[in-house]
């Protein structure tokens, strides 16, 4: 008889997350256990008796998810956990802090559903943040020649974020170009005849005003859910809306898309005991789903 599947899901805020935890059990695991406030000197003890409590057959059945509203903190988590495994005796882990890989992996299928991004020019408003970041590495990571822009309020910040990427030996035929779009006047300077634009911002704040509609853009993405609007007159609920002549996703348009992905993911870390689903492997999940 197989053993249960155990999800454990830990969290470095001082409140694990309801709404990964809803995830979770809608996966059709059969136990979660939930770990808020953890710290990277907890990770080794949490780890091991995970591992240690079932022998290598077994241990496809465990698994572990990180979540939390840090990002680097969550990161630095699951280099902890990485650290702990060796030969057989190790868990599959999902890393999803703030939901950032989930809806950065959904944001782009969404638009690859109306578009090929090879040779395009791209603009992701917002590129520094972690949704935006993600964004910029799925798609460079197609390997597709073409221009991607990396927005921020501040240039040398959005050059930092473009150079860490390139640094860390990633490789991409795309050209990275730092872009400012501290105001809306350049953010309707940069995304002048762009294939697709993605506003990965911050809630409640307008990167790109309602002059999009004279810039020529193919494809609006606004992962913003809460007034106002990152992207002017594009809807919370819109799912490929046709609007002056651009088809049009905000954040629950995208939201769905983002909810298979994220189950999915779940189910996948309980077929073998060494999957490490990062920001690509949560993508090529996506890929699958419909």
């Amino acid at each position: 008889m197989s053993k249960p599947k155990i999800l454990f899901q830990f969290d470095p805020d001082s409140q694990a997350s309801t709404f990964d935890a809803v995830v979770a059990v809608d996966s059709n695991i059969d136990q979660l256990f939930t770990r808020s406030g953890v710290q990277p000197d907890d990770v080794a003890g949490l780890v091991h008796g995970a591992m240690f409590t079932r022998g290598p057959s077994d241990l496809k059945n465990t698994a572990i998810f990180f979540g939390g509203s840090n990002v680097a903190a969550t990161e630095t988590l699951v280099a902890k956990a990485k650290s702990c495994f060796f030969g057989p005796m190790r868990v599959s882990i999902m890393a999803d802090p703030n939901g950032s890989n989930t809806t950065a992996a959904a944001a782009v299928l969404c638009a690859q559903r109306h578009l090929d991004l090879a040779g395009q020019k791209i603009v992701v408003l917002a590129g520094t943040g972690p949704v935006g970041q993600r964004i910029t590495k799925i798609i460079a990571g197609l390997n597709l020649a073409g221009e991607i822009f990396v927005c921020s309020r501040k240039v040398e910040k959005a050059q930092s974020v473009v150079n860490d990427l390139l640094a860390s030996g990633f490789e991409t035929n795309a050209t990275l170009t730092p872009a400012a779009a501290g105001s809306t006047d350049q953010a309707a300077e940069v995304t002048k005849n762009a294939a697709v634009v993605f506003a990965a911002g911050a809630a409640g704040i307008e990167l790109l005003d309602d002059r999009w509609n004279q810039n020529g853009i193919r494809t609006l993405i606004d992962l913003n859910a809460v007034p106002p609007a990152g992207i002017a007159g594009v809807d919370v609920m819109d799912s490929a809306q046709e609007k002056d002549g651009s088809i049009c996703y905000g954040a629950i348009g995208v939201g769905g898309l983002k909810m298979k992905i994220h189950k999915q993911a779940i189910r996948t870390l309980f077929e073998s005991n060494d999957k490490v689903l990062d920001t690509q492997a949560i993508y090529e999940i996506g890929l699958g789903i419909d």
